[in-house]
This record gives C-alpha cells, sequence and structure tokens, in this order.
C-alpha cells in the first residue's frame, strides 16, 4: 500500500515539476511554491485536496493550490507552471471547483468558461464556454452548471433570466439548458430531480426568493418554492431535507432554511446567518458572518447544526480563540474522516490570503498563505 501511494505521489504532479519550456513566451513560468506545513496523513484513501483561489474581478488571478495529505506539503500557484500553453493561465473568478471521475471542473464566473483538468495532474483537458457561469454538480455522467446568462451588471429591473446547462462529461459538450429564476447558485441532485437557489443577485432590492425544482428525465423546470431573499446555498441530507442559505436581502437578513423533500414544501428556518456552509455526516458545519451594519465590524462565528434533530448543537467550533484573527472569512471545507475544519481567510481582498486547518476539538493545527481571496476546495480520494 505504501509503494502504490509513492507511485501515486510521483504521478501526481510529475507534469507540474518537470514540465518543460514554457509556450508564453512573454511571461517567465515560476514553479509552484512549495511549504511544509504539517506531518504526512495516512489514512488510506484521500490523498489531498485542491483549493481556488477567486482572485479580484477583472484582474485575471484566479489560482489553483495543492494540499499534499501523503507529503504534508502545501504548494501554491500550479496551473500556470502545469499549462505552460494556455496563454492567459486559469481565468477571471474562480467560483467552484469538484471533482467527478478523473477530471478537475474549475468554474471561472468572469471568464464565462469551465476549465476541465485532470484529476491528479491538473494539466488542462478542455475549456466549456458558459456565460456568466456559477456552480457545478453532477449526475450520471453529466454537469450541471448554473449561469446567471446574462452581463456582469447591477440593476432592479435586469430583465435576462438565468439557466442550468446539462453538460456530456464524455463530450464536454452543452447538450441541453434548462430556464430557471434570476441569478441562480448552488445547484443540488436529490433523486430523479435538481433543486437550484434563485438569488436576483444583481437585482437589488428585488431579489429572487425561490429554489427551482427541475425534473431531471424532462429536463424542464416543474415547480418552484418560495423560500427567501437572496438565496444562495444548498446541502442535501439523509433525512430527506434540502438546507438553504441566503445572504441579506432587503427585508430579510441572511438565515438557513429548510426544504421537505418528501413534499416538496418549504419546512422552516434556523436562525443563523450563513456564509459558507458543508455537510459532514448528520453535521452541518456553518460559517456566519454578522457584519453589524459595518464593514469595520465583523463577527465570526461557526456552528454546527444537527440535521437530523434541525438544532444547532454546537455554537462554538473553534476554541482556541483563533476565530479573532480571521479578517474576512471565506472558504470552509471538513475532512469525512478525521474532522479537521479547513478555514480560508481572504484578508482584505488584495493580497494573498491565508488558509487554517483546525483539529476537530477546534484548536489550530497550522496556517499557511494562499492566492487572492481562497474560496473553493476539492477532495482528491486515491480510487474515485
Amino acid at each position: 500500500m505504501k509503494q502504490l501511494r509513492k507511485i501515486i505521489v510521483v504521478f501526481l504532479f510529475v507534469h507540474v515539476f518537470l514540465m518543460i519550456h514554457s509556450c508564453r513566451k512573454d511571461d517567465e513560468i515560476l514553479p509552484p511554491e512549495i511549504v511544509h506545513v504539517t506531518s504526512p496523513e495516512e489514512n488510506g484513501k484521500l490523498i489531498g485536496f485542491y483549493l481556488l483561489n477567486e482572485g479580484n474581478m477583472g484582474s485575471n488571478k484566479s489560482t489553483l493550490d495543492y494540499m499534499n495529505f501523503i507529503t504534508g506539503n502545501y504548494q501554491r500557484n500550479i496551473y500556470g507552471y502545469a499549462n505552460p500553453a494556455v496563454p492567459k493561465e486559469l481565468g477571471d473568478v474562480g467560483n467552484d471547483l469538484k471533482i467527478y471521475g478523473g477530471r478537475l471542473y474549475a468554474v471561472l464566473n468572469c471568464s464565462d468558461k469551465v476549465e476541465v483538468m485532470d484529476k491528479f495532474t491538473a494539466k488542462r483537458i478542455a475549456q466549456i464556454n458558459i456565460p456568466n457561469c456559477r456552480y457545478i454538480s453532477f449526475h450520471e455522467g453529466y454537469a450541471y452548471i448554473t449561469s446567471y446568462a446574462g452581463p456582469v451588471e447591477l440593476n432592479p429591473h435586469y430583465e435576462q433570466i438565468g439557466y442550468v446547462a446539462k453538460v456530456d462529461t464524455n463530450t464536454l459538450q452543452v447538450v441541453a439548458r434548462c430556464l430557471v429564476g434570476y441569478q441562480p447558485e448552488e445547484l443540488e441532485v436529490c433523486g430523479d430531480k435538481i433543486y437550484v437557489a434563485n438569488s436576483g443577485g444583481y437585482m437589488m432590492p428585488n431579489y429572487d426568493r425561490t429554489v427551482s425544482v427541475i425534473d431531471i428525465d424532462s429536463f424542464t423546470e416543474i415547480k418552484r418554492i418560495e423560500v427567501a431573499e437572496n438565496l444562495h446555498r444548498l446541502r442535501a441530507d439523509h433525512h430527506g431535507n434540502l438546507w438553504v442559505g441566503s445572504r441579506d436581502g432587503s427585508h430579510e437578513a441572511s438565515c438557513l432554511y429548510w426544504i421537505d423533500l418528501q413534499t416538496g414544501n418549504y419546512g422552516g428556518k434556523l436562525p443563523v446567518a450563513v456564509s459558507q456552509m458543508t455537510l459532514c455526516g448528520d453535521s452541518l458545519y456553518l460559517f456566519s458572518v454578522d457584519a453589524s451594519n459595518t464593514l469595520s465590524n465583523w463577527t465570526n462565528n461557526i456552528v454546527i447544526v444537527d440535521v437530523a434533530k434541525k438544532e444547532i448543537v454546537n455554537s462554538h467550533v473553534i476554541t482556541d480563540g483563533e476565530e479573532k484573527k480571521i479578517k474576512k472569512p471565506f472558504g470552509m471545507m471538513v475532512n469525512p474522516f478525521n474532522r479537521d475544519v479547513y478555514l480560508t481567510d481572504a484578508g482584505n481582498y488584495v493580497y494573498p490570503g491565508a488558509l487554517i486547518c483546525f483539529d476537530r476539538y477546534g484548536k489550530k493545527n497550522w496556517q499557511t498563505m494562499t492566492g487572492d481571496i481562497p474560496a473553493n476546495f476539492a477532495l482528491v480520494y486515491q480510487y474515485r
């Protein structure tokens, strides 16, 4: 088993570290920076994770980092060195990151594309062109991607409705589109349906308030469920509930809601703000950010909701006070095996951010620098 892991490690980034001459004649392609941050992890299943850094809008500075569990090394900005022939590197505003099969999919919002890469090497395979794309999910050989469809424009009377694109993961071609609400965000596949959070985020104060329900077989919208203003996050549990997180709206503060998937109706809410959320077993980890009406007075809080009981069971996940040092919390992930919690700090949104790892007891393990605005994680398994 150890020999197999060594082979995988070598294969994992052979293209990254042994790439020959750059095809970008006018740019120097520097090798990714490697920092040793922790001891190797030997769980036999996970070999690491990718972190997608958004970069500021219009700056074309989205970058890709990699955490190697087998070596304990963190590698910054690996995409450019792995793909020297790509003229503009990764793109503008990395909005989502997922792994499906042997491929890594990065959704680049303002570059109007999804970058498809090899799961182990980050070597580019193809580009899928989708305007103002936002989030991605997968089901039985297809990728489903939300799109705002129209331009980046704040307008209370925005006319362009959003859609979900259906992409064949074999051909990487868009094969169908389904219209949904305004500025659709995250989406979840639940059984034979796709649920889509419609935000209307460009339309303040006239936000959308609905979750679209798409029938997968016919790929048509069959229903909209009214929930609240400016919906964003979606996570489905194993108890028949779809958890929905909203941003602040014109008349409603950020909150956590749930939909009963058996009845297809609004179920209720818990009075907790939602910036990020991730589901691990029956524990829904929420990173809540309360701006207290001023951008200079942020209050950070991590809580755990028991999705079976529908109640908050831990209101202070970080126990060593380190959350007070986080300037602008942005991304979050939980290791499903050891329950380590990974949080990112966007800092001032201009300079490189930070990645902080906490153990399951809320104690800080390590911290390292990332790219600009670190946001989205994708775990890498050995065998899937």
